[in-house]
């Protein structure tokens, strides 16, 4: 039957359509064959989704090989979970955004763009889906590829530096994650997770294992973008196509944070091993320096793609920070946040790509004003800045209010201290920005701006209403979210 396939269909679809889009070379069918390829996708996932939370966990043999000598998908709440963000924002955007494409992408690379998109969205299905830790590193690199050229594909000249830049640390990074895979291969004999586990119990304090577990930990945190691994991050949003910077701040540091509790978890066990393992201590430290200096530096950008790309160095401090904090609470509140937070920062670059379709530029100096000109791409921003704030009302307050628990909770009264102070910190660039877009006064010289189409804004408000009603409604996201993590925690 074909549905017994749909876990390894969500990733042959869009590996088959990616090569189509450059044979047909036509950006109009490619965008058709884009979208057949996302909206199948999403379909998928929601069926398998409904599945799991019916049935459990859905183990697949591909190719009918058992594991450890066959690759294994194993698809349960957590992933599950990530792959309806992945899937979902894939199938939202690239319906609306021809326009925003029109606009920064050269006529003859969109049909290519479509294609690296494609390939973009394999990889990064595949590394959430897969249960071979190898096969993380194959799927790892297909998504960091398509990354690179995604980035490279903006007009301004400092997108190549950018997408050159991430190049650079992206193949550190994965170097690291090669490099750990190896020293646990030759601890273990074996490349599935589940198996890796078992096998680990015995031989974890040795050093081989430690070395494995710190320098694939160190790889991801460079995917991840965690202060100060984050170098790559505010170029790659700022000058990339703004659709790009929206898919990018929508799911790619997220799929590296399931990586990161996969392996933490699943693998390695830290939340049963705190006395031997100090990993959680360090990300604890390096996400409260993230929140702290990502939100200040956020203050200080002219640019709002800028200013955007700092405070999601800030929100990646929070994501962290719940993860590293072994509890069910904590846990919980670090994968609604993956989920939250995708769900804020889409709609604020969609917005933004809707700006810069009109004045081709994302300079705030260019925005003062903007307020009255192009009222629902200003208002959108606005939203979209209070649920990063964490106002009630909003997922950012769902996000923070488990955070700020879970720490209490923990006794970790200063990590509570600083999520609050991150919130305050987010309040001033926020209020900034409100003051450019409607209390600055409007460049005479401007040309008469009006609003973006209506089809770029459908993704942006429906990206909104979403967040608002997981702020007013959040028992779907919360629920699943506590099942994951107490799963990975091993409670009954």
């Amino acid at each position: 039957m074909i549905s017994s396939q749909l876990p390894i269909l969500q990733i042959i679809i869009p590996l088959v359509a990616a090569p189509l889009c450059i044979l047909l070379r036509s950006d109009r069918y490619s965008w058709f064959i884009a979208n057949v390829a996302t909206i199948s996708i999403l379909g998928i996932v929601s069926f398998l989704m409904v599945a799991i939370l019916e049935n459990g966990p859905i183990n697949y043999q591909l190719g009918g090989w058992t594991p450890p000598f066959g690759i294994e998908y194993r698809l349960d709440t957590l992933n599950i979970f990530v792959l309806l963000l992945i899937s979902g924002s894939a199938a939202l955007i690239l319906p609306f955004i021809t326009n925003s494409i029109e606009k920064e992408i050269d006529k003859n690379r969109r049909h290519f763009f479509y294609a690296i998109f494609l390939l973009t969205l394999t990889g990064l299905m595949g590394i959430v889906a897969t249960n071979d830790i190898f096969n993380v590193y194959v799927f790892l690199e297909i998504s960091s590829l398509g990354t690179y050229v995604l980035i490279g594909l903006g007009k301004k000249r400092q997108a190549l530096t950018a997408a050159y830049r991430y190049l650079i640390q992206g193949t550190i990074g994965a170097t690291f994650i090669l490099i750990g895979i190896g020293f646990l291969y030759s601890a273990t004999g074996t490349l599935n997770m589940a198996d890796m586990r078992n096998l680990l119990d015995p031989i974890i304090d040795t050093r081989p294992v430690l070395a494995g577990i710190s320098i694939m930990t160190a790889g991801i945190l460079i995917k991840l973008a965690l202060f100060p691994l984050h170098l790559w991050l505010p170029n790659a949003y700022t000058f990339a196509p703004s659709v790009v910077s929206a898919f990018l701040a929508m799911v790619s540091t997220k799929v590296a944070a399931y990586l990161l509790i996969r392996l933490n978890y699943s693998v390695f066990d830290i939340s049963s091993r705190l006395d031997n393992f100090y990993i959680s201590e360090v990300l604890i430290a390096l996400s409260i320096l993230a929140i702290l200096i990502g939100s200040f530096a956020a203050i200080l950008q002219k640019d709002i793609k800028s200013l955007l790309a700092m405070s999601s160095i800030a929100q990646i401090g929070y994501l962290v920070i719940g993860i590293s904090i072994p509890t069910v609470t904590g846990l919980t509140g670090g994968i609604v946040h993956i989920f939250n937070h995708g769900l804020i920062k889409g709609s604020m670059f969609l917005a933004i790509a809707c700006i810069v379709y009109r004045l081709g530029d994302s300079n705030l100096k260019k925005l003062k004003g903007l307020g009255n000109k192009m009222p629902f791409s200003a208002a959108a921003l606005v939203i979209g800045g209070l649920g990063l704030v964490g106002i009630p009302g909003t997922s950012g307050f769902i996000s923070k209010w488990y955070l700020v628990t879970a720490a209490l909770e923990s006794n970790l009264w200063p990590v509570a201290v600083v999520v609050l102070l991150g919130s305050l910190i987010t309040i001033v660039y926020i209020g900034r920005l409100i003051e450019i877009l409607y209390f600055a006064p409007l460049d005479k010289s401007a040309p008469q701006i009006k609003e973006a189409p209506l089809l770029l804004h459908i993704p942006v408000w429906i990206l909104l209403a979403a967040s608002i009603y997981f702020g007013l409604h959040a028992d779907f996201t919360i629920s699943v979210a506590e099942n994951a993590a107490t799963l990975l925690l091993g409670i009954k």
